[in-house]
């Protein structure tokens, strides 16, 4: 039997099949939303709900999981690649 690999909401903190989850990545050209999940650097992942992202916006989670500033671009593409 194989196993799903499972990773943690930054905002939820749910343990979730890697499929149900959207990589956001800090590399060193800056901060991207990662469809692969493959980027190198360092990643979070973030449910793909959009009350989720729009709670991670409002508290700043993705701030200080990446330790750098979050441009608004971010959370828009991030809420255009759940629909």
């Amino acid at each position: 039997m194989k196993k799903i690999p499972m990773r943690m909401c930054i905002v939820t903190r749910e343990r979730l099949p890697k499929m149900e989850l959207i990589r956001v990545v800090k590399t060193d050209d800056g901060v991207i939303v990662d469809e692969t999940g493959k980027v190198n650097g360092h990643g979070v992942y973030l449910k793909r709900d959009a009350s989720v992202i729009e709670l991670a916006k409002k508290r700043k989670t993705l701030n200080h999981a990446l330790e750098c500033d979050i441009d608004e671009s971010i959370y828009e593409e991030l809420i255009s690649k759940i629909k």
